[in-house]
């Protein structure tokens, strides 16, 4: 019997080597949790028929001696990373039955090292969503606490990992949508330097925002996938060249922590700023050093970002039109109902809000209103961060708000929806690396989170600080 619940990488791939088990019997113990779970919490929308398959090539490295570490290694994949030949339908209807013709970069990647793809996770739909209640194909569960939101939009790949339904995922981030979603199911998440993993082969929803991003059950985890897949790729014209990777990273042996207590003074579960105080007193008996900060301009994140985000989102998705690919409805009596009746029926309602607010933002008389003053109030926030990062090392806050707050709670009201990234919009907007790990659980056995920032790509740090964490919280 393998223990899933507490297994790494570094783990199973050691078994997988001394022969304690195959790939193949690794993978069999997985699609087994599948089968008895995933009908009730949702993670999956489709488990790979040929995961086996993958698992005996996988076994074939490990008797050769070429595997790596990720080799055999049961990955889940969100739903808006294509794998060729599979569906991926970000979660929407009107891309329901869309196969995908070639493999994103990461997924190039990943094949390289013969891990196991198990399936594609359920997600908000196209990203649009803090809570995996707005996909196509049902609402996802929390293992945790199943009347619960597993967070989102990455809900889906939180769900199979904190379910024992795979060891590692992968997700997308454009504004708290794997931090969030790590806090909800008590997992580490990381939101990557912007650049530093490759966007091509994901289905856009914001393209300034965008990044691939991994969950595991430890810092060490989420540090293998990273270092595995930030590389510079010619095919994606935001990916960090080799030149600008070479960064000085010096590990300091006590590190300067910066907290900007004025972000998070009214608006923030009890339970959770008492848990975070309490984080912050562990750190200092770790050895770092904790200092108040202000970052004023930071307030504005989360405005900046409802204005910005929109707006590519109306661009990105106005290319499902009913007529290249995807969902067409076949009422349409001429061009312009196919249209209409296609994006009306294909998308659903929060979809569609985003759309029309993009729309109405990037329109003549409000462009310079609305959408060009959100970009000039992202440079003072990118500024801003990275002066703060003159005078610390990282920036910390609680991850999300809230606990995982229960399903349908939060869909009557989007604002207050919107409010659970208020923590996570500024290292989006300035583009800097950040990392949501487990810092606890409240008194309803939920689980609490904490989120550090970095500089640009110096995730090293967060790496650094979150296994100085893991060893004292």
């Amino acid at each position: 019997m393998i223990d899933l619940r507490n297994l790494t990488i570094e783990k199973a791939h050691q078994d997988m080597k001394s022969g304690k088990y195959t790939s193949r019997e690794l993978t069999e113990a997985y699609l087994k949790v599948i089968k008895e779970k995933n009908g009730d919490i949702n993670a999956y929308l489709e488990v790979f028929d040929d995961a086996l398959t993958q698992a005996d090539e996988a076994d074939k490295r490990f008797k050769d001696k070429t595997a790596t570490l990720l080799t055999g290694i049961p990955f889940a994949i969100k739903d808006n990373i294509l794998i060729e030949g599979k569906i991926a339908s970000a979660g929407s209807k009107i891309l329901e039955n869309y196969k995908a013709s070639y493999d994103a970069t990461v997924i190039d990647e990943l094949k390289k090292e013969n891990v196991v793809f198990l399936g594609r996770t359920n997600m908000d739909e196209f990203a649009m969503g803090s809570s995996t209640q707005t996909s196509a194909y049902g609402v996802t569960r929390n293992p945790i606490d199943r009347e619960r939101v597993p967070g989102g939009s990455s809900g889906g790949s939180a769900a199979a990992v904190a379910g024992d339904m795979a060891l590692v995922s992968l997700g997308t981030e454009t504004c708290g949508s794997v931090r969030e979603p790590a806090a909800f199911c008590g997992l580490v998440g990381l939101k990557p330097t912007y650049g530093a993993v490759s966007r091509q082969g994901i289905i856009a929803m914001g393209n300034s925002l965008d990044q691939v991003s991994p969950f595991g059950k430890d810092v060490n985890d989420v540090e293998i996938i990273f270092n595995s897949l930030s590389k510079y790729d010619p095919l994606d014209s935001t990916s960090l060249t080799k030149e600008s990777r070479e960064v000085k990273k010096d590990l300091k042996s006590k590190l300067k922590i910066g907290v900007p207590w004025h972000l998070f003074k009214e608006g923030v579960d009890e339970e959770i700023m008492k848990n975070f105080k309490e984080s912050m007193d562990k750190l200092a008996q770790a050895g770092c050093e904790i200092v108040d900060i202000e970052m004023p301009y930071s307030k504005y994140s989360l405005a900046a970002y409802y204005i910005i985000m929109p707006a590519e989102v109306s661009t990105n998705l106005s290319r499902f039109d009913g007529i290249r690919y995807g969902f067409s409805n076949k009422e349409a009596k001429n061009l312009m109902e196919v249209y209409a009746k296609s994006r009306g029926k294909g998308f659903g309602q929060e979809a569609r809000r985003r759309i029309l607010l993009g729309t109405y933002v990037l329109s003549h008389g409000y462009y310079d209103a609305y959408y060009n003053k959100a970009i000039k109030v992202r440079g003072k926030i990118r500024e801003e961060v990275v002066e703060a990062f003159n005078k610390v090392d990282l920036i910390v806050t609680p991850t999300a708000p809230m606990p995982a707050f229960k399903i349908g709670e939060k869909m009557d009201d989007p604002v207050a929806m919107y409010l659970c990234d208020v923590f996570s919009a500024p290292a989006n907007l300035a583009g800097v690396p950040s990392m949501a790990l487990p810092s606890g659980m409240n008194k309803a056995g939920l689980p609490l989170s904490i989120q550090f920032m970095a500089p640009h790509q110096r995730e090293d740090l967060l790496f650094d600080v979150g296994k100085k964490f893991e060893k004292v919280r």
